[in-house]
């Protein structure tokens, strides 16, 4: 996906929070500002693909900070909030037994996003009323009927704390005599998740783990590992959940014409691309 003008403020969002969460020290967030606002004039052009700005905005906090993993207490926080919610989706799939219910549950773990949404949002309030919303892009029949027809397919997670929502699709994607590989970040990035966080989440039990093989937000064709692409290039079916997978699968058209993109649009910039609202839940054929 190409920047929209709604992108600009929001990498300066992140980038303040972030350096709060990774320093107090107030001279250093300054000159690091400096810095990331001297990249954004460089880079934030019409033409430019979101999620590549958006990782060399955050690889340059944790370069100038030191701090590798400055959303560690959050993702630690989604963890225990995800927790707390899974009964309760496990109570509803009890009586919805169905692939979309599946998705929607998982779409509904995209709810808890530090990154996006801020750090003050009331992830509860949006959990819930995530369960209780129609997808306004629905093409599940259609993965169900590609499911019918591949033999593996390869999942890509998006944060700490969803991916125990996305650990309940997975259990689902079985029932289609599937083998799946989950895809995590290679190092830490945002709030996503990496190889401790899936294996915390049991997600070893269901599926083979690997890794992107670097820290970018979402998939950035010319980031990931050489492994890693070429899984990506021969998979027969991918599932990707969240924005910053979606940003970087549509400017891959190699790979989106097989690409599923489950997600929560919580900025305007992605409901404008897809053409919905923000605030959408979205189960989307890219």
């Amino acid at each position: 996906m190409k920047v929209y003008y709604e992108c600009a403020p929001c990498f300066m969002r992140q980038a303040r929070e972030a350096l709060d969460l990774a320093t107090d020290d107030e001279e250093l967030k300054l000159r690091v500002m400096e810095k990331i606002l001297e990249l954004l004039n460089e880079r934030f052009t019409d033409g430019m693909v979101s999620n590549e700005i958006g990782t060399a905005v955050h690889r340059l906090i944790k370069e100038m900070t030191g701090i590798k993993d400055p959303y560690l207490p959050l993702k630690r926080r989604s963890t225990d909030i995800a927790g707390k919610f899974i009964p309760v989706a496990e109570k509803y799939l009890r009586k919805h037994r169905d692939l979309e219910s599946h998705v929607r549950v998982a779409i509904t773990g995209n709810i808890i996003d530090f990154g996006a949404l801020g750090m003050d949002f009331d992830h509860h309030t949006g959990i819930e009323e995530s369960f209780r919303s129609p997808l306004r892009i629905n093409h599940v029949p259609l993965l169900e009927e590609m499911l019918d027809d591949a033999g593996e397919v390869l999942y890509l997670v998006d944060n700490t704390g969803e991916i125990l929502f996305d650990r309940v699709l997975i259990e689902k994607l079985l029932d289609y005599d599937v083998s799946v590989k989950v895809a995590v970040k290679g190092r830490p990035i945002l709030n996503d998740a990496c190889m401790e966080d899936a294996l915390e989440a049991g997600i070893d039990e269901l599926a083979d783990i690997i890794t992107t093989g670097t820290d970018s937000v979402g998939v950035v064709y010319s980031e990931i590992s050489d492994e890693f692409r070429k899984t990506l290039e021969e998979a027969e079916l991918v599932i990707a959940k969240g924005m910053g997978n979606y940003e970087g699968l549509t400017e891959m058209p190699e790979v989106s014409r097989k690409t599923f993109c489950l997600l929560n649009a919580k900025c305007h910039a992605i409901a404008r691309d897809m053409g919905v609202e923000r605030g959408d839940n979205v189960a989307v054929k890219i």
